[in-house]
């Protein structure tokens, strides 16, 4: 901290005393963030040898084998981690940064090296992350499109408020799901793809925002799905508004069941004469909503569900800037180190825990053959 304190009255020079008084107002502040020169600091191990005076043998320090299995630290190779598998740079834009940033050389073969041990490191922090959604009485689902080696695969997420966890499946479907989730424990928040039908509606939330944009679609259909698109739009921004005041603290659950309640009845009525209509898409889409319409109703009297999906949408948004850049994976091993490092990151960011301390310590408990740290937080 400087402190920049005046000498003398701006208006009669009088000296001013170096200390604050009683009519002193407090100071004004300005933060200036900079960064220290990062040169990665080197250390050379080197092994000496001694002739002995007496027999003439030759004695030689060895180095410690811990030491000659590594040439890159704990810190620096988990920051080139998290550049890769949070930042999204490619193993050639993370080479550059070590030797741009750091001042390190290295090749692309040590880049992809470092990668998969820390992809060991967090191996079982991601199996903690797993058991704990799965266990959890609500989690947010969601799927993505994924690649490994060029071959379509899927990039699934599940999310409490707390915990995230990332798995890569060939499967969309309820194979992809089953592997992400085992068999369900709990209320999955989720839109109205199929993997979920299967799930009984009573442990489903289906997605208001998803259903908010399915009735603007209809209304851009055309004049004949126009009406219902409008009405329903209507009703979505209804429950929305009461769902708010809800969250907010504004009113409490008995409230918020009796304003939902009409709107309940007025869409579900809406929804019949939908089924009835002449027009196919109308009818399509109403007969399809009301065969889960109990679901779309479970936050209102479930302790912790949300109306929406968004929570798992925001978490892997992440994922899908990075498959934009990368198209996925190349291998097994580099999709268990997308799922591992995504996770783990997510996870610490929703705990707000320091991410780069955790990915040291995770690769240094590795190399010592220790258990990993906790990812989740006790």
């Amino acid at each position: 901290m400087v402190n920049l304190v005046p000498d003398v009255c701006e208006d009669c020079q009088a000296p001013l005393p170096k200390g604050p008084g009683p009519n002193d107002p407090p100071p004004t502040w300005h933060q200036v963030a900079e960064l220290p020169p990062i040169l990665a600091e080197i250390t050379e191990y080197q092994g000496h040898a001694r002739t002995c005076p007496c027999c003439g043998h030759r004695t030689r320090a060895e180095i410690p084998p811990a030491i000659q299995a590594h040439t890159v630290g704990p810190n620096l190779a988990a920051t080139l981690s998290y550049l890769s598998g949070r930042c999204h740079d490619s193993k050639r834009n993370v080479q550059e940064i070590a030797q741009t940033v750091f001042g390190v050389l290295l090749s692309l073969g040590t880049v992809a090296k470092l990668e998969q041990e820390m992809s060991a490191g967090l191996k079982e922090p991601h199996t903690q992350a797993l058991a704990a959604v799965r266990a959890a009485a609500f989690k947010n689902a969601d799927e993505t499109g994924w690649a490994e080696g060029g071959k379509l695969c899927w990039l699934w997420v599940a999310a409490t408020v707390t915990v995230v966890v990332f798995q890569i499946h060939a499967k969309r479907g309820k194979a992809g799901l089953k592997a992400l989730l085992g068999e369900i424990h709990g209320i999955i928040g989720s839109d109205r793809w199929g993997a979920y039908a299967h799930l009984p509606l009573h442990q489903r939330q289906i997605c208001w925002a998803h259903l908010k944009r399915d009735f603007q679609k209809l209304i851009d259909l055309g004049e004949a799905t126009r009406a219902l698109g409008r009405t329903g739009r209507s009703m979505a921004k209804e429950v929305f508004a009461v769902w708010k005041d809800f969250r907010d603290g504004r009113i409490d659950r008995a409230t918020l069941q009796a304003r939902v309640k009409p709107i309940r009845m007025r869409l579900h009525k809406t929804l019949r004469r939908g089924s009835l209509s002449t027009d196919k898409k109308t009818k399509r889409f109403s007969r399809r909503l009301l065969k889960v319409y109990d679901a779309l109703w479970t936050f209102t009297a479930v302790e912790g569900v949300e109306p929406t999906n968004n929570h798992a949408e925001r978490m892997v948004r992440p994922a899908v800037l990075w498959r934009k850049g990368s198209f996925g994976n190349h291998s097994a091993a580099g999709c268990r180190f997308t799922e591992r490092i995504l996770t783990t990151v997510q996870t610490l960011h929703l705990q707000n825990r320091p991410v780069l301390d955790y990915l040291r310590r995770a690769l240094a408990a590795h190399r010592a053959g220790s258990p990993a740290p906790a990812l989740l937080a006790a």
